[in-house]
């Protein structure tokens, strides 16, 4: 901090970045709480320890942590089927597996995961927040699941088409999307003011201005939010179902906050960001948040970008932007009461849209079509199914290409003088390309003796030996020319080397 002191400019880009991030995560702070089906304030306090705990704490210096969209699906579902009260009981239970993780060194795995796994997972969390936010944008409850969300649009066309307050709503939802959409194409000058408070507050000024009768955000105060989990909340975790969503709260909040930190990294000259300490900032911020019955935190590429974009230098703009939020919430908390939801909600239709990787799916599809299957397939499981189901499909689909791509058989056929062939098999010979090995070996003449050379192989798996070492038995009892095995399959599955002796099980000559 002293050193900030004597360096005025650097002092003075980093206040005016934290008033940047402040102004564009209150809206999002709101909004996300709202689409949770949580108070409005418990969306603040998460960005108000994002700001003054993990901005804080090292790990990446730039990228700003708070409620994210991503993460409003799974929060929903959470407080639905257990209570707001156990909401902050999973938040601190994931919250403490992050800061283990972090300390035993995992934060540098998330970075394995495929970038197609996380697009999808990201489309399909904004097609169910587009899904279920614009149902919100006419003051109209959403059902309960995707395909019910889906299935009940052409009812809630009817519903705002007919007018009255759905249509109202909805027309003040349309607007405040459509601000967002036009913001970035005005003049520098006008977009020194972020494009969600402009909208937010062009928004909630309308409705002041008319009167209109459409519903506003709840405000019940920041200390009276304030319900930290209680034993038996604690004591709902104990079901399947609930672990299963504490690890998917885990899994989901550190992805994203790293791929976050990995694409912030990008966009500035300062310090790389220190993974696993990154993992353990955003462990402590959840555990905090938890014991405070909050919602969940994330490190947000919204707001990160933001502070980047507007000269921050040191994490300092991240630290004052919680104060900003923090102060606001104490003192102007009535402001909150006359923000309209359906703004709100537009506000994160416009984020769940952005979400959805559109302009990159031609160039993907022709560079990596596999690729652009799991994405597709795992945004589409998101949205049928569940976050953490569709994660997960996703995930199999990865594994499953890469295993199918890496293991390249090539089977080349040579006849040698004397009738005799040798088959050569090379690459990765595993039990996904096994059909195409036994497709070729037995459409070989039975009447003339083959050499199967596998010395080019460089992985044998188990499957492969076994069905080697039968076609080698079903050629040899139909009274034909002997097979043999060059190297001959060792027992333990690997190949052998050239000069040892065949194994004797095989019925293949020594």
């Amino acid at each position: 901090m002293l050193d900030l002191l004597k360096r005025p400019p650097a002092l003075r880009r980093d206040v005016l970045a934290s008033f940047v991030v402040f102004l564009v995560a209150l809206p999002l702070c709101v909004g996300v709480a709202i689409a949770s089906g949580v108070p409005a304030e418990l969306g603040l306090i998460t960005g108000i320890v994002g700001g003054l705990v993990v901005g804080c704490l090292p790990g990446s210096s730039l990228q700003v942590s708070g409620p994210a969209a991503g993460l409003t699906v799974l929060v929903y579902g959470a407080v639905q089927e257990y209570g707001v009260g156990a909401l902050g009981a999973i938040v601190l239970v994931s919250g403490l597996l992050q800061l283990t993780l972090g300390a035993l060194g995992f934060g540098r795995w998330f970075r394995a995961i495929s970038v197609a796994v996380v697009q999808g997972m990201l489309a399909g969390i904004g097609l169910v927040l587009v899904l279920g936010q614009v149902y919100a944008m006419a003051d109209l409850p959403a059902p309960a699941d995707g395909l019910h969300k889906i299935g009940a649009l052409p009812g809630l066309a009817g519903t705002i088409l007919s007018g009255g307050t759905p249509l109202t709503a909805f027309l003040i939802g349309g607007g405040t999307v459509a601000v967002l959409a036009l913001w970035p194409k005005l003049p520098a000058k006008v977009r020194v003011v972020p494009g969600p408070l402009a909208a937010v507050a062009l928004a909630t000024g309308v409705v002041l201005l008319f009167d209109l009768p459409i519903a506003k955000v709840e405000v019940h105060g920041l200390l009276a939010s304030v319900q930290p989990p209680g034993l038996e909340d604690l004591g709902q975790l104990g079901s399947v179902a609930a672990i299963g969503t504490v690890l998917a709260f885990t899994l989901i909040a550190s992805a994203e906050s790293l791929f976050s930190a990995a694409a912030v990294d990008r966009m500035h000259d300062g310090p790389r960001t220190d993974y696993n300490k990154e993992l353990m900032a955003q462990g402590v911020g959840n555990t905090v948040c938890g014991v405070l019955g909050a919602l969940p935190m994330t490190a947000v590429i919204v707001r990160s970008a933001a502070n980047v974009q507007a000269g921050a230098r040191t994490s300092l703009s991240r630290v004052l932007h919680g104060a900003w939020l923090l102060l606001f919430a104490a003192l102007l908390p009535s402001a909150i009461g006359v923000i309209p939801v359906a703004a709100l909600a537009g506000v994160l239709v416009h984020a769940g849209c952005k979400l959805v990787p559109v302009k990159e799916m031609v160039p993907l599809w022709r560079e990596h079509r596999g690729e652009a299957v799991v994405l597709v397939i795992t945004t589409g499981a998101v949205v049928v199914t569940n976050l953490f189901e569709g994660v997960l499909l996703g995930l199999l689909l990865a594994v499953v290409k890469t295993a199918w791509e890496t293991s390249h058989i090539q089977v080349e056929v040579t006849a040698l003088t004397g009738g005799r062939l040798v088959v050569a098999v090379t690459g990765n010979a595993t039990f996904l390309r096994l059909p195409r090995i036994m497709e070729q070996l037995e459409i070989l003449p039975q009447d003339r003796p083959i050499e199967l050379d596998l010395s080019g192989l460089r992985h044998l798996d188990h499957a492969c030996r076994i069905a080697l070492e039968s076609w080698a038995l079903r050629h040899n009892n139909a009274e034909t020319e002997p097979v043999r095995l060059l190297p001959p399959v060792a027992a333990s599955g690997s190949t052998a080397r050239p000069g040892e002796k065949g194994d004797s099980a095989t019925g293949v000559p020594r």
